[in-house]
């Protein structure tokens, strides 16, 4: 096509449903980063914290008889072993969480919150949700369910998209 740029040349030969998922998408990825951007530089300048250390200790907040082991703790925040045992390290110094010997396996190292990480964790976790709830202040209620539904519905389908390649052995080998 005379006068398009190569970039304009492959928009034009796009379908438009092709062209309005890649725009939800990098929608989706700059809105996210965007939030996380926001709620990052909040929880420094406030409680000198990263988002790792906070969702972190969210993670053994949140868990079923309030400890979890390193691998679990791994799995969920989708690090590697190792990034768990150095902050594990750091806020266990910090007097933020304990490790105990499992009891089933004394291999395998459980961790928990002290009374002081659950104190300091419960601070961030009131001042976080306000920060989200200021940050999406401008969405109506309806907005919410639209966006919920909408942001199921993707997830869904990547969850298929993803079961279907591993049973269809899509990984590199």
């Amino acid at each position: 096509m005379p006068g398009l740029s190569a970039g304009e040349e492959r928009k034009a030969a796009m379908p438009l449903e092709r062209r309005e998922a890649l725009r939800v998408w990098l929608r989706l990825l700059s809105s996210s980063s965007a939030v996380e951007r926001e709620i990052q530089a909040r929880l420094r300048d406030r409680f000198g914290v990263s988002l790792a250390r906070f969702d972190f200790l969210a993670q053994l907040e949140r868990a079923d008889g309030g400890e979890l082991t390193m691998t679990e703790l791994s799995q969920q925040l989708m690090v590697s072993g190792g990034n768990i045992t150095g902050l594990t390290d750091r806020l266990a110094k910090e007097g933020l969480v304990e490790r105990r010997a499992h009891p089933a396996d004394r291999r395998v190292q459980s961790i928990d919150l002290t009374s002081e990480g659950k104190a300091l964790f419960a601070e961030m976790a009131g001042e976080h949700a306000q920060w989200v709830s200021e940050i999406l202040s401008k969405l109506e209620a309806e907005d919410f369910d639209v966006l919920l539904k909408a942001l199921g519905t993707i997830k869904e389908s990547a969850d298929r998209a993803a079961a279907k390649r591993a049973g269809s052995g899509g990984g590199k080998q």
